[in-house]
């Protein structure tokens, strides 16, 4: 057989080459793609993409794209540093050792982490797997439910415990799915394949019983209609699909589990039973939960009591006969602002309110860009802090790892990608001039 010739030979070179020189685009997305899915399961091999995206984002922060790309989104990134900052302020304070500032350690690996968002990513990727993901932990969620009868579904990580944590991943993801269901073409396989991770997510989330992510939804979801439709102009569209998952949510929660509509029903009930001094039921010891943490912050207004010292403030509390003994199982008050101030006083939850606040200002303008990568892209990011911002209200989102790590990942990741988008694009218009 005859050798190849030079000309097939030099055809052959020009495709190889940049599929070769593509590789490391290709393997950080994935490494990328992965990450929520690594959230969510129990093996400690779930921290192998994080330590290598880790350590990606190490080797790439001296390039000037990348620190471009942090000044862009330095309104999303300093609040970031100034949580970890208070953090360790608050621990040196009061002498607590170096193992409560687990969390903190959390959010300095994505801050690092996000650098890899300021290079070239293959997002399509990205996209696609975050919706499988959704897919596959919402398809955990029917067979535990389903199959095995479990009350709450709880996902893949941490047993019954984690249903909150596993209900506020699943909406995370079914709101990225909605983003890109809005993009997609109808009836293309990624139409469908969106879709399918919005119904899944959302499905999932239910069948967990969760109250406070699924309210918190519902204007996130409200919300990533809205901006879609001003942008496209699609109102019909975004009309129908809004009024479809409201009616189906209404119609699964009334008709398919009984048990998620009576723990919407026995709110009022249990809000009347700690108000004549019962705190019975999750709302009941919610409130007296708060009422402690308050009373830590009166006690404490600008250091707190300590970062993850609210539980043994709880114990003592209990002995000294100010709080209800139903809450001794707690070691967190069920409420990210309210643990804020009793921990870390003042100081903390004003850099708490500053991450959502100062993020939601940044995603916002630019979801009216022209540009519709960095518009979808500001979409998604917006979407999640709306979520979460919300949840906080009923959860302490940054005290569970799960959650906590899901946020941060996405916010700051998401951040940095528009500071790459735009520093692709060559300028840096008002997105109010381009809109």
């Amino acid at each position: 057989m005859s050798a190849r010739s030079p000309d097939m030979a030099v055809i052959h070179q020009e495709h190889v080459r940049p599929v070769w020189q593509a590789w490391p685009a290709w393997a950080l997305s994935a490494l990328v793609a992965l990450m929520p899915l690594s959230f969510s399961v129990e093996p400690d091999i779930k921290a192998l993409p994080a330590a290598l995206l880790f350590f990606c984002g190490l080797g790439v922060l001296w390039r000037a794209p990348v620190r471009q790309g942090y000044r862009a989104a330095a309104a999303v990134v300093i609040p970031s540093v100034l949580l970890i900052a208070l953090d360790v302020a608050n621990v040196l304070w009061h002498g607590l050792g170096w193992r409560p500032l687990d969390h903190a350690a959390h959010v300095l690996l994505y801050v690092v982490v996000a650098a890899v968002f300021a290079r070239q990513l293959c997002m399509t990727l990205v996209w696609l797997t975050f919706s499988l993901t959704a897919i596959g932990l919402g398809a955990v969620c029917l067979v535990q439910h389903y199959w095995l009868h479990v009350g709450r579904a709880y996902g893949l990580n941490g047993g019954g415990s984690s249903a909150i944590e596993c209900a506020t991943l699943l909406l995370g993801l079914a709101l990225l799915a909605l983003v890109q269901l809005l993009r997609a073409r109808p009836g293309s396989w990624r139409w469908w394949l969106h879709g399918g991770g919005m119904a899944f997510g959302m499905y999932g989330a239910l069948l967990t019983q969760s109250r406070g992510p699924l309210l918190a939804f519902v204007p996130a979801f409200l919300l990533v209609l809205l901006v879609q439709a001003r942008r496209t102009r699609r109102w019909r569209w975004s009309l129908a699909l809004g009024v479809t998952v409201c009616l189906g949510g209404a119609i699964a929660t009334a008709t398919l589990h009984g048990a998620m509509l009576g723990r919407f029903t026995t709110i009022q009930q249990e809000v009347a039973g700690f108000d004549q001094g019962d705190p019975d039921g999750s709302v009941g010891e919610r409130l007296e939960m708060w009422r402690t943490a308050l009373r830590a912050f009166g006690e404490h207004p600008l250091t707190g009591i300590g970062v993850d010292r609210y539980a043994d403030y709880v114990q003592a509390e209990i002995a000294a006969g100010r709080s209800d003994p139903t809450i001794a199982r707690y070691n967190q008050p069920h409420n990210e602002y309210l643990r804020a101030l009793a921990t870390g006083g003042l100081p903390l939850l004003l850099a708490v309110l500053a991450v959502f606040v100062l993020a939601l200002r940044y995603f916002a303008r630019w979801t009216r860009d022209a540009d519709d990568t960095v518009a979808a892209t500001a979409t998604a990011g917006l979407a999640i802090v709306v979520l979460y911002l919300l949840c906080a209200l009923g959860e302490s989102v940054f005290y569970r790892v799960m959650s906590q790590s899901f946020f941060f990942f996405l916010v700051l990741g998401l951040a940095l990608r528009v500071g790459y988008l735009i520093r692709v694009r060559g300028d840096n218009p008002d997105p109010a001039t381009t809109a």
